[in-house]
């Protein structure tokens, strides 16, 4: 297999506005919100790093000065360092010898642009024949490499990622007018939602004609087309689409209990 098949390209959607936690967003873009001492970007970026995919393009938009910014200076946010004066200034990180190795293309998709055109913006970037694509909010402990290895044996466009979520109600085992068991959040068994995580090939492209949203036309467009398969996970999977979803995982974290954290 060659090197460009090996190490495709992983793309994070990185611009929406996630108005659903503006106590947050409303001063950062949520892929900058903090999961322990990292934003939840840079955990997504460690579920891919430790399968050896590192290589990433980051669609920006709202607030996208700030991840910018997070990027140029990753060796002082993320490791002790020496400020040396003189002649010439230089920053001297002190680094662990785990420290992460990856590359990083940044790129303005616009404010306003949907998931779809975001996409469609960053074809020029993608010089491999398949690619990882994700949203910059979703954790889990899929294995990436599996996922990758699936969807190239199938040979088909599309490969998303079915996850089970966790109910956000508690779960009655009823027996006429008896409960049985609680369970106060269990995996939803019945079914698969899109848990992200795709893996996708380049004639996607000819799939976005226009802006539009990657989970609407395109997708259907897959479908329609029987180029779309599913990779049944079963294991975690978690969104952090609202304030009680940043705590549930800040919990799962500060604990050393995250399940998505998987790497060494």
């Amino acid at each position: 297999m060659s090197k460009n098949v090996s190490k495709p390209k992983v793309v994070i959607l990185a611009g929406g506005m996630g108005m659903r936690l503006k106590e947050e967003t409303e001063y950062k873009p949520k892929p900058m919100i903090l999961v322990g001492p990292h934003p939840i970007l840079w955990h997504i970026m460690k579920i891919y790093m430790q399968h050896g995919f590192n290589e990433f393009i980051i669609c920006l938009g709202y607030k996208g000065d700030m991840i910018k910014e997070y990027f140029l200076n990753f060796e002082a946010f993320n490791n002790d360092f020496t400020l040396e004066y003189g002649d010439k200034c230089r920053i001297v990180p002190h680094r662990s010898s785990n420290h992460d190795n990856f590359k990083v293309t940044l790129v303005d998709t616009g404010i306003d642009t949907m998931t779809g055109g975001r996409l469609k913006l960053i074809e020029k970037y993608v010089d491999t024949e398949n690619f990882m694509f994700t949203y910059g909010d979703g954790v889990s402990d899929v294995n990436v490499k599996e996922l990758y290895n699936y969807h190239i044996k199938n040979g088909k466009i599309g490969t998303v990622t079915g996850v089970h979520p966790e109910s956000r109600f508690g779960e009655l085992i009823v027996k006429e007018n008896s409960v049985l068991d609680f369970s106060e959040k269990p995996q939803i068994k019945e079914g698969f939602i899109s848990g992200g995580f795709f893996v996708l090939n380049r004639n996607i492209f000819k799939y976005i004609e226009k802006d539009c949203f990657f989970e609407k036309e395109p997708m259907e467009k897959l479908t329609k087309d029987k180029q779309l398969n599913v990779y049944k996970h079963t294991g975690y999977w978690q969104c952090m689409d609202t304030y009680r979803d940043l705590t549930h995982l800040n919990d799962l974290w500060n604990k050393g209990k995250a399940p998505w954290k998987t790497w060494k």
